[in-house]
């Protein structure tokens, strides 16, 4: 008994040893949970498979000029053989009548082989140019997606730790109105104070708490979606090494406002070229589909015929028959197809164009836009953070004044109000600066 109680315990301590292995907690730094991303969203995932089938299909597209060859083998049993007619006196029969003849015999099999060459097609040329320009658009999506995800993943790891800042601001804010709350009520209970106070501070207390409950339902909910856009299972156990305050403060780079713009390097820039680049191949392919084509062959073949099916023997004749040859497609007249077909395909090519100058202008002035934004937040958290540090001492003075009897409840109430929307300001503004300083990155295509 005691050896089977021994045995027991530490099948028990094993199998709760392996359980504790399987949950593991995973720590990332704001570059750490980027890098993660980049390799494990599924987004990015889709996009570097988006990028192989470019490259397959380039490669799709040039083994289309390339020699083709091709094999094909028949079998033929004529169950009821046709039956021709020849004139009887061929064989001494009277002229006028004739004779019915049966030719060949019953069964057949046929092999052969055929190799084909294209020597010249103006489309097939396009094609090839247009599958560098494809793969270019490829490289470019990629790159976008990165960016796209790198801006997601700042955002979820700033919301999660604005989501963190809330709950230990409500509970220490909680803590202080219980305090009070307790206070005011064992010296009303005294008669030294009105029950309005008591009202007051169970008002402030109940908002507080739900604002509390809340936060902790957003912490849950922001580290789900941290986990998502990182490209794991929305549950697994994720930890954030970095505190609000220091990432904000690290954000701040004013030489980022004064870094060169290269326009070509901006991926809606790449994206938009891309666009003109195809409208421009495909410009080329309306045009070329007047131009003739010229193709090579070659055929092998061999065939046997039979009374029955003995084609596998050793001793059967097989024939042999091959053909080279060229096929010329000269297109001559379609009616004004080809031209009204080329006429709107240059359309396109001048309205991507103007879409491209477009594009241009748009850009120029997201840059400008986003740097006005990203010196706003930064101006908006110093703000937040010196307002802060006054609605903190504006309500302890309050507390102060409230405690000797010289405030009232509801001057209590407003200082205590007005500390809270600074604190909330003061993390959002933190929020504000990390979110604008990747928007500016991103235009910058900056991944520094």
């Amino acid at each position: 008994m005691r050896r089977s109680m021994i045995t027991f315990l530490f099948v028990l301590s094993v199998s709760f040893g392996i359980a504790q292995e399987e949950i593991t907690t995973n720590s990332f730094t704001l570059q750490e949970a980027i890098d993660f991303a980049l390799k494990n969203n599924y987004s990015a995932i889709n996009a570097d498979r988006d990028l192989i089938d470019a490259r397959k299909q380039k490669w799709e597209t040039i083994a289309t000029g390339l020699p083709q060859i091709s094999g094909a083998v028949s079998y033929q049993n004529q169950l009821k053989q046709p039956v021709s007619l020849i004139p009887a006196e061929f064989f001494g029969g009277e002229p006028g009548t004739f004779q019915p003849i049966v030719f060949g015999q019953p069964q057949q099999a046929n092999a052969t082989a055929t190799l084909r060459q294209q020597i010249f097609d103006g489309s097939y040329i396009v094609g090839v140019q247009a599958t560098k320009a494809f793969l270019s658009y490829s490289q470019n999506n990629k790159e976008k997606t990165d960016l796209d995800v790198r801006k997601a993943v700042t955002e979820a790891y700033g919301n999660v730790l604005l989501a963190e800042e809330s709950v230990l601001i409500f509970e220490k804010n909680k803590a202080n109105l219980e305090k009070n709350l307790f206070e005011t009520t064992k010296i009303y209970e005294n008669g030294l104070g009105d029950e309005e106070s008591v009202e007051q501070l169970q008002i402030t207390l109940s908002s507080v708490e739900n604002q509390l409950k809340n936060a902790v339902r957003l912490k849950d909910i922001t580290l789900q979606m941290l986990n998502l856009v990182m490209g794991v299972a929305i549950d697994s156990q994720t930890e954030l090494e970095e505190n609000l305050d220091d990432l904000a403060q690290n954000q701040i780079d004013f030489e980022l406002l004064e870094s060169d713009f290269n326009l070509e390097n901006n991926v809606d820039f790449k994206l938009a070229t891309n666009l003109n680049e195809q409208r421009y191949f495909e410009w080329k392919l309306a045009k070329s589909r007047a131009l003739p084509t010229l193709n090579a062959f070659a055929n092998y073949g061999t065939a046997a015929f039979a009374d029955s099916f003995n084609f596998l023997n050793s001793d059967q004749q097989w024939f042999d028959s091959s053909v080279l040859g060229f096929d010329l497609s000269i297109p001559l007249f379609s009616s004004g197809k080809r031209s009204a077909s080329t006429a709107r395909a240059k359309i396109a090519l001048e309205k991507a164009k103007t879409q491209l100058t477009e594009a241009e202008e748009q850009i120029r002035l997201q840059l400008e836009n986003s740097k006005s934004n990203y010196i706003l937040a930064i101006e908006q958290y110093e703000t937040a953070k010196q307002n802060l540090n006054l609605a903190e001492r504006i309500e302890n003075k309050n507390q102060i004044k409230y405690n000797e009897g010289i405030a009232s409840s509801f001057e209590l109430r407003q200082a205590q109000t007005q500390l809270y929307d600074a604190q909330q300001n003061y993390l959002q503004s933190m929020v504000e600066v990390i979110n604008k300083k990747t928007e500016l990155e991103t235009i910058l295509n900056n991944k520094s």
